[in-house]
Formats: C-alpha cells, structure tokens, sequence
C-alpha cells in the first residue's frame, strides 16, 4: 500500500512539475503581454545567436513549467518587432506533449489579465486538435482588449514534431494586418 501510495505521490508531483499553477502562470503571462507595448526591451536578457535578420535573446521573464524563454527580434527594414517564446517541453513523448498542449492552451484561455481597463482580459480562441501525423499544431488566441496597441496581439499555443521528439511552445507577439489568417 505504502509503495502505490508513493508512486501516485511521485506520479503527481513529476505532473505537478510539468503542469504550473494558474495563479503562478497568470502571473507570469501579464508580465510579458504587459512587456509587449515596449517590444519586450525591459524583459531583454543577454544576446544568445543571431541568424541573419532574427536575433536571439534570453528572456528575464520566465514562465511557470518552461524549459526557457526568449526573444526573437527581427532587424529589418520592413520588420523591427520582437516575439516572445518559452519552451513549455522537449522530449520524445507525444501524449506528454499533447497533455502539456492542451494544459498550455487551456493556462492561456483562462488567464485573466489586469491591464488599464476596468476589468481584467482574456484571450479567446479555439483548440486546434493536434494530430500525431502532423508534423506541427498551432492554437491561436486573441487578446480580447479595447487597447489599440494589442490590437494584432496573439498568443499561439503550438505543438511541433522536429527530428529529436516533440516540442510544445508559446508564443507571444504581434502580427500585421496581413499576416492575419484566424
């Protein structure tokens, strides 16, 4: 009894690990959505690569369960805007991703985010269903906010298959008029 009891206690507290808390993940996503209106520059760690017109950054706002964050700025003469990204799992398991996927999108969803207004917003969206013969899902969510400066304001919960296992990421970042497709 003692040793079902100690693998369930550990069972959860791997999960506990892999899955954060709302309140902690909240936190830490109004953090970052707050960062965006100044292009994540206060949130901006040292210089980690640069590849061509993308530079990499280590982010100094984490997220609850990430592996690690960064930023990624575009040098361009079109595009001078930063995305933010935290790495919520790597490894070779695809029900782990898929659960980390779904908890990531539904840690998102229901997030509630204190900004200027009145009452605080949310991100509205649908779950893309992954599929384990797709190579990548992407859920995107929309910040619901009458604030101009996140009006092309997104977060992407995204699962992909790359050569060494699965990876499921967030994303936060602006888009331009056309690059919108949701």
């Amino acid at each position: 009894m003692l040793f079902v009891n100690g693998t369930l206690f550990t069972h959860a507290q791997f999960y506990k690990k892999l899955l954060p808390e709302d309140a902690a993940f909240t936190d830490s996503l109004t953090s970052v959505v707050y960062n965006f209106k100044s292009n994540y520059y206060p949130i901006q760690g040292k210089q980690l690569t640069s590849q061509g017109l993308v530079h990499v950054y280590q982010s100094k706002a984490g997220m609850p369960g990430a592996a690690h964050c960064v930023i990624q700025r575009y040098h361009s003469v079109e595009d001078t805007t930063a995305s933010w990204q935290a790495i919520m799992y790597e490894g070779e398991s695809y029900e782990e991703a898929v659960k980390i996927y779904k908890n990531t999108y539904h840690l998102v969803k229901k997030a509630k985010i204190k900004s200027g207004e009145k009452m605080p917003v949310s991100f509205t969206g649908e779950l893309e269903a992954p599929n384990e013969s797709v190579r990548f899902t992407v859920t995107p969510l929309k910040l619901n906010t009458a604030d101009t400066d996140y009006e092309n304001f997104y977060a992407e919960v995204e699962i992909t298959n790359n050569y060494d296992g699965w990876e499921v990421h967030l994303n936060l970042h602006g888009k331009k008029k056309d690059e919108e497709k949701y």
